[in-house]
C-alpha cells in the first residue's frame, strides 16, 4: 500500500480527520462561516458530505441535516452533536428528499465536489437545486488548479484524497448547468500550507 493510500485510510477516522484539519486549517472554519456562509440564523441547512459535521461548531440556531457516505463520520457526528442535528448515512446519488424539496435555505458541499466525477457532481447540484427554497444558496469549497500556483500547492493537490480536482472554469461549468447566479472566490491563504481553493456561492435568484 502506498503512502497516499495509507494517509487516506487514516483520514477516514473521524478523530484523525479532525486533528489534521486543526493542524493545517488554522481559523479556516471561521473565515468560511463569516465570509461565505454568512448564516442568518433559524435556517434549514442541508450539509452534503458533512463528514463528522465539524461545521456545527460554527453554526447556531439552525435546523441542520448532515449527509455523508461514511458510517464512521456519521456515527462520530451523532455522538458529538446529539440532538443538534439530523445525520444520515447516504450517498449523494441515492438520498431522497422528496418530502422536503424546496424547504432548505442553505445547502453546503464543503470539500465534496473534488471527490466526485462529473456525473456524480451533477447529482449533487441537482439535489441542491431541488432542496433549496426560493432565494436559497448552495456553497461549495474545493481545491483547484490554477496557472501560476506554487509548486508545493500543486504537489499537495495531486496527493489529495479527492481524485477529481478541477480548474475553476470546470467547477463553474458544472454549477452553471443548475444555477443561474454563481459568485466565485479564489483563495490561496486559507490553510497553514500552500493550497488553492475555489469557493462558489450558487443560487437561482439575483443578489
Amino acid at each position: 500500500m502506498c503512502l497516499t493510500d495509507t494517509f487516506s485510510r487514516v483520514l477516514g477516522l473521524p478523530s484523525a480527520y479532525r486533528t489534521f484539519s486543526r493542524l493545517v486549517g488554522g481559523n479556516v472554519w471561521q473565515i468560511y462561516r463569516n465570509e461565505y456562509i454568512r448564516p442568518t440564523g433559524n435556517e434549514r441547512v442541508l450539509d452534503i458530505g458533512c463528514g463528522p459535521a465539524d461545521i456545527l461548531t460554527y453554526l447556531s440556531h439552525t435546523d441542520y441535516t448532515g449527509i455523508d457516505i461514511s458510517p464512521e463520520y456519521i456515527d462520530s457526528a451523532r455522538k458529538r452533536f446529539g440532538d443538534k442535528g439530523r445525520f444520515l448515512c447516504s450517498d449523494v446519488g441515492t438520498v431522497a428528499i422528496e418530502q422536503e424539496r424546496g424547504t432548505f435555505s442553505l445547502v453546503l458541499a464543503t470539500g465534496v465536489l473534488h471527490h466526485l466525477d462529473d456525473e456524480r457532481a451533477r447529482k449533487l447540484f441537482e439535489l441542491a437545486r431541488l432542496a433549496l427554497a426560493h432565494g436559497g444558496r448552495l456553497i461549495t469549497y474545493d481545491g483547484c488548479y490554477v496557472n501560476g500556483q506554487s509548486k508545493i500547492a500543486r504537489w499537495l493537490l495531486r496527493r489529495d484524497r479527492g481524485k477529481y480536482i478541477r480548474r475553476p472554469e470546470d467547477y463553474q461549468r458544472l454549477a452553471g448547468e443548475y444555477f443561474s447566479h454563481i459568485e466565485s472566490s479564489l483563495r490561496q491563504d486559507l490553510l497553514r500550507v500552500p493550497y488553492t481553493h475555489l469557493i462558489m456561492r450558487c443560487s437561482n435568484t439575483a443578489g
